[in-house]
C-alpha cells in the first residue's frame, strides 16, 4: 500500500489538489492500493499536552495510524511551502505518530516529496527539513524531490494541473519512485 499525504490542514489547498492528481496517476500505472490523507480532514483532537505520553495518544490518532501509516510500504508527501518552510501542522502529525509503534510507522519504508509554492523556491527549505525528520525516523528518502514553484501558474480555474511540463515532470517522479 501507498499512502500519499496533503501536509497541509489548510481547507481547499492546493496541497490536496496536486495530492488528488499524484492518486489519480498513481491509481492509473499501479495495482498497489493508494490512500489519500488529507490533513485537512482529520480530527485534531490529538494536540494536547499529554499526547506525548504513552497512553496519551487519541483513539482518532490511533485509527489513522492504523489506516495509513502502519500499512504502508511507501509514501508521497506533497508539502506546501508556509514561512519557508513545511506547515507545522504536518510535522505534529509526524511528532504524534512517533508515540506509537516509532518503529513501524516509516523505518525502512519509502518516501517521496512533491514541494509546491507560490514563490519560486518550491518548498525546497520544507522538504530538506522534511527528509532529515523522514531520515531521522528511518525511512529511505527518495533522492528525486520535485520542487514546484509558481503553482497558480500551472493550475487551472477550476485546481487541475494544466500545465503540460508540470505533468510531465509529475509523471517522470511517480515512474521512478514506483520503481524505486
Amino acid at each position: 500500500m501507498m499512502t500519499i499525504i496533503s501536509g497541509t490542514n489548510r481547507h481547499n489547498s492546493e496541497a490536496l489538489q496536486f495530492a488528488r492528481h499524484y492518486q489519480q496517476v498513481l491509481a492509473a500505472k499501479t495495482a498497489e492500493p493508494i490512500k489519500l490523507l488529507a490533513l485537512e480532514n482529520i480530527p485534531h483532537d490529538w494536540f494536547h499536552p499529554g499526547m506525548y505520553d504513552d497512553d496519551g495518544q487519541s483513539a482518532t490518532l490511533a485509527a489513522l495510524q492504523d489506516e495509513y501509516i502502519l500499512p504502508a510500504g511507501k509514501f508521497i508527501f506533497i508539502v506546501p511551502e508556509y514561512n519557508g518552510g513545511m506547515p507545522g501542522a504536518l510535522k505534529l502529525f509526524l511528532d504524534a505518530c512517533s508515540i506509537r509503534r516509532y518503529r513501524d510507522n516509516f523505518s525502512g519504508k519509502k518516501a517521496a516529496m512533491t514541494g509546491i509554492a507560490a514563490g519560486r523556491s518550491g518548498n525546497l527549505r520544507g522538504m530538506d527539513h522534511l527528509a532529515g525528520i523522514l531520515n531521522h525516523m528511518g525511512a529511505v528518502v527518495f533522492p528525486k524531490s520535485l520542487p514546484l514553484s509558481g503553482i497558480e501558474k500551472l493550475m487551472d480555474g477550476q485546481g487541475n494541473i494544466s500545465d503540460i511540463d508540470t505533468l510531465a515532470v509529475i509523471e517522470r517522479q511517480i515512474d521512478s519512485f514506483l520503481n524505486f
